[in-house]
């Protein structure tokens, strides 16, 4: 081998040990796929819940709105298309859209019940004694089943029932016909349906309250504030988002009151709502094609009222610190 070979051959090899290896170009299809799988992970999780509220809320509703053009009702194979008589029908009868006032009993009722589950949000927030016990006390209304909770509390408006039992021990002579009278009968089904929710609403303040950072209490004692002045200027701000909210649903629950005046009462002695009126109609009289036209605006009207909150109370962004 002569000099200029063997100075050729260092070189070579060199050039070999330095080019790239050839496995550096099959990483970028694996990057991308590793790229796609990331983007569709997330749509993997939301599938089943996702086709569990198109199947059972968007459908249905789709459904829904489609009976309210015909005169279906309810049996019948067959069903005829009568464009927009239904909602004639409902508008030209004004009579029907009187059972609203039973609503604001429960929308009243509703702001009794935001108060009383701010107020034991507030207290259960502090250090008191046993304060879970009296958490679960408070929520557990909310877990009973509302047809239990109907029932239940026929028994505790009976006359000489319970109520009466109790209002006798406090010098209240007398038998109440609580769900029988007409002045009485809704007063009383609003007050349940302040037992039942107040734990629902008394929960999502107590975890609004639970994320103000705590050195804010330190410094407003350090300031000599009292509990009032506490709720006042730090509590009160930093959860009206929630507050704004619970107001939304209250208006929109107060709206669409069923299962407690429809088993305690079936909408007699005056307390017929909007949706019990709707399901007679629907169910007593056979006229489901006017009901799915009563659903419907029920639903628009929901959305109108909930989108004018809306504007009146825009979200605003709390910042803790």
């Amino acid at each position: 081998m002569t000099a200029a070979q063997k100075s050729r051959a260092p070189a070579h090899a060199v050039g070999r040990r330095s080019a790239p290896p050839p496995e550096s170009g099959v990483g970028r299809p694996r990057t991308g796929r590793r790229r796609r799988v990331a983007v569709l992970t997330p749509w993997l999780f939301l599938a089943a819940p996702l086709t569990l509220l198109v199947m059972f809320t968007y459908l249905p509703v789709a459904d829904m709105i489609g009976y309210s053009f015909t005169d279906w009702d309810g049996v019948s194979p067959t069903r005829s298309f009568v464009g927009g008589e239904n909602y004639t029908d409902l508008v030209a009868r004004p009579a029907r859209f009187e059972v609203f006032l039973v609503s604001g009993f429960y929308l009243a009722a509703s702001v009794v019940q935001i108060a009383l589950a701010l107020y034991f949000a507030t207290v259960l927030s502090f250090n008191t004694r046993f304060r879970n016990l009296f958490k679960g006390l408070l929520f557990f209304p909310y877990l009973i089943n509302g047809v239990a909770v109907g029932f239940v509390f026929l028994y505790f408006f009976q006359p000489d029932g319970t109520l009466d039992t109790l209002l006798r021990l406090i010098g209240v002579d007398g038998k109440h016909l609580w769900l029988g009278d007409p002045d009485l009968a809704n007063p009383s089904l609003a007050g349940v349906s302040v037992w039942r929710f107040m734990g629902l609403n008394m929960v999502l303040f107590l975890g609004a309250i639970q994320s103000i950072p705590p050195h804010l209490y330190e410094a407003a004692q350090l300031d000599g504030a009292n509990r009032w002045q506490q709720f006042r200027h730090i509590i009160a701000p930093s959860i009206k988002p929630v507050i704004s909210l619970s107001f939304i649903l209250a208006v929109s629950g107060s709206l669409a009151v069923f299962e407690i005046p429809y088993i305690m009462t079936g909408g007699a002695n005056g307390t017929e709502t909007f949706v019990i009126q709707t399901v007679k109609l629907a169910f007593q009289f056979d006229k489901v094609g006017l009901a799915s036209a009563s659903a419907v605006v029920l639903l628009v009207l929901i959305l109108l009222i909930t989108w004018v909150q809306r504007r009146l109370i825009p979200e605003e962004r709390v910042e803790l610190s």
